[in-house]
């Protein structure tokens, strides 16, 4: 039986707070620059040697980050200067456990002060104990990993397809394709430069009235902001924070869009994107633009993107940025043949079936990882009698 001692976090860790370091200070490189939300940038000298563990001291609170190579930690942070035998990991988990980013619970430490969280009381198991627990969330964040990398593939394969076809004009069967002149410059005879009005259905969403408690509560229509996709980038969209009722639909200005709606942050963080894998809802800060018969989600997500730059500039406001739907309507659309879209379609589909089935697995690992870490942590669950491999069969 592994036995577990009473402690203080001082006891189990030193915290220190981050370095400053002005942004015209930075110099370009490949050293993580550490906030307290994690990897904002990178610089060309290393502060703290790797392992590192990372805590917000102010802004973002009680997102603790693990990070596997040499790198900065900001002010704005916490990281951990000496582990004091204790394994990396385990400290991460730990830190993770203590849930710092709450203000209600026992482990809430108003202001996030070093000296207040050294005197929190955690338990704290041997060595051993410590490297299995590492192990096993090291192992469920590698494959997290792993799937991240061959949907970060995946989606260069979609839009240099993407590219190639619609940017460069190597699309199948271009060599026998005539250019002509146009307003966006040369483009194949047969395609057409209109506007995103004329070419898309463009649509806004809306938010039922928060002072009625039925348009929310029991609500079965998923709802979203753009926080929900600006906390998680995804391909396809993941399950929001809210859910509106059928009444809340009915009685407000928002709407129920299609599965494989495109939609876009259109407020404050711009040109987020996300394809609805199921009828969805929003509020106004989007812009969205459904499926039809001759535009793909897949082709709309790409020529979204591929004009971020364009989109951006369209942002007007003096609190924060916004894209109107009136601004959007009157930018330029190359519309391309049919055929090739229709072919993009074909091409393209297979890989966004690959990225979604990995983007659910994620979800899942993400999931058994967040429910198994604080019971590993406190020793609710007995690590060494944890399969792992049974665990995850029916996932990775």
């Amino acid at each position: 039986m592994t036995a577990w001692r009473e402690m203080t976090l001082g006891e189990v860790c030193e915290l220190k707070r981050g370095y400053d370091l002005p942004t015209e200070r930075r110099v370009d490189g490949d050293v993580p620059i550490v906030s307290s939300s994690g990897v904002t940038g990178y610089h060309s000298e290393a502060k703290v040697q790797a392992p590192g563990v990372v805590t917000g001291r102010y802004g973002t609170l009680g997102e603790v980050f693990f990070i596997k190579e040499d790198f900065w930690p900001l002010n704005t942070a916490l990281y951990v200067r000496d582990f004091k035998g204790n394994e990396p990991r385990f400290v991460a988990a730990l830190l993770q456990s203590l849930d710092l980013g709450t203000n209600d619970g026992a482990a809430a430490v108003p202001g996030v002060n070093r000296n207040q969280l050294h005197r929190l009381p955690v338990r704290r198991p041997d060595a051993d104990t410590q490297r299995q627990i590492g192990r096993v969330l090291t192992g469920l964040d590698d494959l997290i990993e792993n799937n991240r990398r061959r949907i970060e593939l995946l989606e260069q394969m979609a839009q240099a397809i993407y590219r190639e076809w619609f940017v460069h004009f190597r699309y199948p069967g271009h060599e026998d394709a005539t250019l002509v002149d146009s307003p966006l410059g040369p483009i194949p005879e047969g395609w057409e430069v209109t506007t995103c009005g004329e070419a898309l259905t463009v649509l806004g969403g809306g938010t039922p009235s928060k002072k009625e408690p039925h348009f929310w509560v029991g609500g079965t229509f998923p709802w979203y902001t753009p926080s929900d996709l600006t906390k998680r980038r995804t391909r396809f969209t993941a399950e929001p924070e809210m859910w509106i009722t059928e009444e809340g639909l009915r009685r407000s200005s928002a709407r129920l869009f299609p599965a494989g709606s495109v939609l876009m942050t259109s407020r404050a963080t711009l040109g987020v994107l996300v394809i609805a894998t199921t009828d969805a809802s929003c509020n106004q800060g989007f812009i969205v633009i459904p499926p039809d018969d001759r535009w793909p989600p897949s082709f709309i997500y790409e020529w979204l993107d591929d004009h971020a730059e364009q989109l951006e500039a369209l942002g007007t406001g003096a609190t924060f940025k916004e894209i109107t739907k009136g601004a959007f309507k009157r930018l330029p659309f190359l519309m391309p043949a049919v055929a090739v879209v229709t072919a993009f379609r074909d091409a393209v589909t297979p890989i966004d079936g690959e990225v979604q089935v990995l983007e659910v697995s994620c979800r899942q690992l993400a999931g058994i990882r967040d429910l198994l870490l604080p019971k590993l942590v406190t020793g609710q669950i007995d690590v060494t009698k944890l399969d792992l491999d049974a665990l995850t069969e029916s996932v990775a």
